[in-house]
């Protein structure tokens, strides 16, 4: 079922980036909570490499697989990304259509979800490592597996696997309007030019990485498929439901 919004998708935006904005001044004020939470990150950012290290290595999918992990479902920080998006979500009003608001809405709030999991995950694995140790993200798959049961919020993580199918959704019916990937281009120097520079880079990359593809459907049928394999092996009790991402090689 698709991700649904208000009439104004700005205000669903609006209440997103406020969320993402609260995560990162909550990281600058306490710079050991910011290493532990950045570290969990990364840490997540090696699983999905892994995880999906055979779609990056075939041509067609390989910068798809960069934007999920880069852009919506990694361990990037977007903090600057979201502050501009924030001072520009009027002049965003002017010149997208809403469904394009939407989708970008949707990938900020997937952001906001993904920070909120990252939060729970480190107050359970704050006291077991310590926030402030330098090795923080040298935690094991078995601790993650338990960090993770023991932090729950098990509908908001198939609610994250299902937002970034959306986004996903989204930007493959994007691609196949020619004038709107036209009006996409020749958006390119105007919005660099009025402060959406953050969000233009974004569109492109999405339209890009989703052009190339051409056709969506099994690549995000596999991303699902493979998310929530991993979800429910590990609430399901399994403690290595992954190759350990901090081991090298394939």
């Amino acid at each position: 079922m698709p991700h649904r919004f208000p009439d104004d998708p700005a205000t669903v935006l609006h209440a997103a980036l406020a969320r993402v904005a609260a995560h990162h001044a909550a990281r600058a004020s306490d710079p050991a909570l910011g290493r532990l939470r950045a570290a969990i990150g990364r840490w997540q950012a090696r699983r999905l490499r892994r995880t999906y290290a055979d779609l990056e290595a075939q041509p067609r999918y390989a910068a798809a697989i960069r934007f999920f992990e880069t852009d919506l479902y990694g361990g990037a920080d977007f903090a600057q990304r979201d502050a501009d998006l924030a001072r520009v979500v009027p002049v965003m009003k002017r010149l997208l259509p809403d469904a394009v608001i939407a989708t970008v809405a949707t990938a900020v709030e997937l952001n906001a979800l993904s920070l909120d999991l990252d939060a729970a995950l480190g107050d359970v694995l704050a006291p077991e490592r310590g926030a402030g140790s330098a090795a923080a993200d040298a935690f094991t798959v078995p601790e993650y597996c338990a960090a993770y049961r023991a932090a729950g919020r098990y509908d908001d993580r198939v609610l994250q696997i299902r937002m970034a199918g959306d986004v996903g959704v989204a930007l493959d019916r994007y691609v196949h309007k020619p004038m709107l990937r036209g009006a996409l281009g020749l958006m390119h120097k105007p919005a660099h030019a009025a402060g959406l520079g953050a969000l233009q880079d974004f569109l492109e990359r999405g339209f890009d990485a989703f052009a190339q593809m051409g056709g969506a459907v099994e690549f995000l049928a596999t991303i699902e498929t493979r998310e929530r394999d991993v979800h429910d092996a590990i609430v399901a009790g399994s403690d290595a439901p992954f190759p350990d991402p901090g081991v090298q090689g394939p």
